[in-house]
């Protein structure tokens, strides 16, 4: 397996890119995510970190604008998503756990018609697709019907469509799950791509995502955030990433 890259420390100068701000969710009386804040900055890839069921999912369609926050603020490159939706939108782009795939259409069609559902139109819309099939590797495969390519094949379309709007924010829930070994690592290394100049923060339960991808960890539990930090904060005094997941996730304080 390759090594991870060396990125450099990330300046935190400016605005951040990915805002949460006392994020809270209430299905009823039950609590689904409290009072979440953090803050992801431009070059930064930020893994979220937490075991099945922690609020990892909820809290990034919280940020997504996707669900209503019960109280408290997401912001998307600045756009408050409660009040200017659209507007943080164009500046996002969001791969949920099961990407939108049809599975008669090729990936270049289906490229084309996400790229004029953006409003991508004439040359520019040529240029779009054929930039993203290439950043996501998909040469060989954009005349074949999705629904007979291999699941690391179909996560890369979907990651293509994400990119079509050249957006400054990435939000991936789960980007490598059901992925083979030689999968994982082709994606892992798109991601770690596209960190250089963007904002990433994605999902995981998979430990060792964290390393392999992240230079940023954000681990909550039962709906809380109980660690912001480097892996090295993380790997203080010796301890094993393992045995460091177990010590924050076993209960809340």
């Amino acid at each position: 397996m390759s090594k991870k890259t060396k990125i450099p420390p990330v300046s935190t100068a400016g605005p951040p890119m990915i805002e949460a701000v006392g994020l809270p969710k209430y299905y009823g009386t039950f609590a689904a995510v409290v009072g979440v804040s953090f803050s992801v900055h431009r070059g930064q890839v930020a893994a979220f970190l937490g075991p099945n069921g922690a609020g990892k999912s909820t809290t990034m369609k919280l940020l997504t604008g996707y669900l209503a926050a019960s109280s408290g603020t997401a912001r998307i490159a600045g756009h408050l998503m409660a009040t200017d939706r659209l507007a943080g939108a164009a500046r996002l782009g969001y791969l949920p756990e099961n990407g939108p795939l049809y599975d008669d259409m090729t990936p270049r069609s289906l490229l084309g018609f996400f790229a004029a559902a953006r409003g991508l139109g004439g040359a520019r819309r040529r240029e779009r697709v054929d930039a993203v099939i290439d950043q996501c590797a998909l040469g060989t495969v954009v005349g074949k019907a999705i629904g007979k390519l291999s699941r690391g094949y179909r996560q890369r379309v979907c990651m293509a469509q994400v990119l079509l709007h050249e957006p400054d924010v990435l939000i991936m829930d789960e980007p490598t799950a059901g992925l083979d070994p030689n999968q994982i690592r082709e994606v892992r290394e798109i991601i770690r791509r596209l960190g250089r100049d963007k904002t990433v923060l994605l999902s995981t339960h998979i430990l060792q995502e964290v390393e392999a991808m992240a230079d940023r960890i954000l681990m909550i539990n039962e709906g809380r955030l109980v660690f912001d930090g480097t892996t090295e904060e993380l790997h203080a005094g010796g301890r094993s990433l393992d045995d460091r997941f177990a010590e924050l996730t076993s209960a809340v304080a």
